[in-house]
Order: structure tokens, then sequence, then C-alpha cells
């Protein structure tokens, strides 16, 4: 358990570094205007953990915290949204994965705002 745990945490760091040089660098390539380093990162670690959830699954590497958990996490954790939905989706569970997706955005958009809000009036 801790070797996991120190694998996660190892493979967070390097997923965390390289959104924050995703995110520079689209800071310096196109400006605050657009959120250009989200998106991509999004699209890039769903894209990656499409290819690692079959190669890791289909070569029997036990690799899946440090690297899926631990990198892709760190760099995007939309990623780990993504391959939850599919597969709801993939079980048959269409109606779950519809519910799933809705009430993730909803709600954590929900959350946000109320963070915000909250937070703005204890501190005003």
């Amino acid at each position: 358990m801790i070797m996991t745990l120190f694998q996660v945490a190892l493979g967070g760091a390097i997923g965390s570094a390289a959104r924050h040089l995703s995110n520079v660098s689209a800071m310096r390539l196109f400006g605050p205007g657009f959120p250009v380093a989200t998106l991509c990162v999004n699209i890039l670690g769903c894209f990656l953990m499409g290819v690692l959830v079959v190669v890791l699954a289909q070569k029997g590497v036990r690799a899946a915290p440090f690297v899926m958990t631990g990198i892709l996490g760190g760099f995007t954790t939309f990623s780990a949204f993504a391959l939850d939905s599919f597969t709801l989706y993939e079980r048959g569970q269409v109606a779950l994965a519809g519910a799933y997706l809705a009430g993730s955005v909803i709600l954590s958009i929900g959350a946000l705002v109320a963070g915000v809000l909250t937070t703005r009036g204890l501190l005003a």
C-alpha cells in the first residue's frame, strides 16, 4: 500500500509539473483570452487515458497507479472523469452514464459558484 501511494505521489508530481509547463507555454503563445492549455490538456489526457487503459490491460502491466492515477491524474483529472463515463456506457448503463456526466458537470460548477460566493460573503 505504501509503495502504491509513493507511485501515485511521484506520478502526480510529474503530471502536475507537465500541466504547469503547458499552462505557461500556452499563456506565452496565445495570451490569457481563452483557456487553451486546459482544453489541450484535457483532450490529450483523455486520449492518453484511452490508449493506456487498453495497453496496460493487454500487456498486464501494473503501472496504473503511477501512470493513470499519478501522471494523468496530476496532468488532468478530466481523463479519469471521461474514463468513468465511458466505462459506465460500455457496461450498458447508459442512463447512469448520462446522470454521472450531467451530475458531475452541473454539481461541480454549482460547487465552484457556491465556494466563490460563500468566500466572497465571508471576506466582504
